[in-house]
């Protein structure tokens, strides 16, 4: 969530927040967590331990965005004319995560090809540190907008957003260059200036603690600093966001 012309919509405890906990998460009904296998016994007398299955890597892919996807983006406004890139410039990464239940779930981001490889970077090691991330889908699974992601707790990149969205100019906005992702939003909450709170969790603004919580020096911190992304780079504070610089460039 980058705020800088404009002001754009990036309350609960440290502690599982209650409407998430309640809510099923869409990455585990649309994808089965990958669990443990084992094999069958040798046969009454002769037991065979179980062999636990390793789990499995990342798995990150590289694709174009389809036709179909294209079509639902601009559908619901997260693309329009005013935007500064396209179909062509932007890729969609699908990867493994780490769910906060633990088990293995299936997201997907859509990023700008120039950015593309340091995103499979980055949520490989994400995923092989078990940094856990509640979900992950493009921003048109919550019709372009960001406020419902947030509340969602949906980690996503791309979003040119639109005019009722206020955000900075698009073609310096790095969410609408691709070159940006909000992180947990729940637990790393931005400072709404409208109303001079965190959203959309009032307690993680001042409890900065717990799991998939981002801090400075922390797992996550450290992975994408490494990968040369910079954490709030806004006039607000913002926990949840990355970005490779404002105005939006590549690296």
């Amino acid at each position: 969530m980058l705020v800088l012309a404009g002001l754009a919509a990036c309350g609960g405890t440290a502690e599982q927040p209650a409407h998430l906990a309640a809510t099923p998460d869409p990455a585990t009904t649309r994808t089965s967590a990958v669990s443990a296998g084992s094999s069958p016994s040798a046969g009454p007398a002769q037991p065979t331990p179980a062999a636990t299955q390793a789990p499995p890597a990342a798995d990150a892919a590289i694709a174009p965005v389809s036709a179909a996807e294209w079509s639902r983006m601009v559908a619901v406004g997260a693309w329009h004319p005013e935007c500064p890139v396209g179909r062509a410039q932007l890729r969609v990464v699908s990867v493994n995560f780490v769910g906060f239940d633990g088990a293995v779930h299936r997201g997907a981001l859509v990023v700008n090809a120039d950015v593309a490889g340091k995103v499979v970077a980055i949520f490989t090691q994400l995923y092989e540190s078990r940094f856990p991330i509640r979900r992950m889908e493009p921003i048109e699974n919550y019709g372009g907008d960001d406020a419902a992601s947030m509340a969602a707790d949906n980690t996503s990149a791309y979003n040119c957003r639109r005019a009722s969205q206020a955000n900075a100019p698009a073609a310096d906005s790095p969410h609408a260059n691709g070159r940006a992702i909000d992180l947990n939003p729940y637990e790393n909450p931005w400072l709404d200036p409208r109303c001079h709170c965190f959203q959309p969790d009032a307690g993680y603004g001042s409890r900065r603690a717990g799991p998939g919580v981002i801090v400075a020096h922390g797992v996550a911190w450290q992975i994408f600093v490494s990968e040369g992304w910079i954490w709030q780079d806004n006039a607000t504070p913002d926990y949840q966001h990355f970005d490779t610089g404002y105005p939006s460039r590549p690296l």
